[in-house]
């Protein structure tokens, strides 16, 4: 369940581009133009100011803080033999040592919450690790 090479490469350059422009044409305009976030999708990805972006189910939106349950996120590894650099898709709580089963998201590091959308490469990869979780 990873993004290898140059396609995971080209998938990353993406989506910081995506970033990029979402903020040059303003991150606020959903707070001031009375806008809200259609949460209408299984998932939401949610960028930080720190550059992590999680992928979760977004509950409580729009207080002080975000409730995210169910989270995942990108680890990048590397394999020095090949040297190749490998994007897996990690679920929150899985491999950490006290297994949190959600978070809570001060709102004021928030960037943006956008849906992921359920024909998209991170909830297909969400899918996958959903059925090896029931596997076991």
């Amino acid at each position: 369940m990873s993004i290898h090479g140059r396609g995971g490469r080209v998938f990353f350059y993406l989506f910081g581009l995506f970033c990029v422009a979402f903020l040059a044409y303003g991150c606020n305009a959903g707070r001031e133009g009375g806008q809200t976030l259609k949460l209408n999708t299984e998932y939401q990805a949610v960028l930080l100011d720190n550059g992590q972006a999680y992928f979760g189910k977004v509950e409580q939106p729009g207080g002080d803080f975000i409730l995210l349950k169910d989270v995942f996120y990108i680890q990048s590894r590397v394999d020095k033999d090949k040297k190749l650099v490998a994007n897996v898709l990690i679920k929150r709580g899985a491999q950490e040592w006290h297994s949190p089963d959600s978070m809570l998201v001060n709102s004021r590091h928030v960037i943006f919450m956008e849906p992921v959308t359920p024909s998209s490469k991170v909830a297909q990869l969400i899918k996958e690790e959903k059925a090896k979780e029931g596997k076991k």
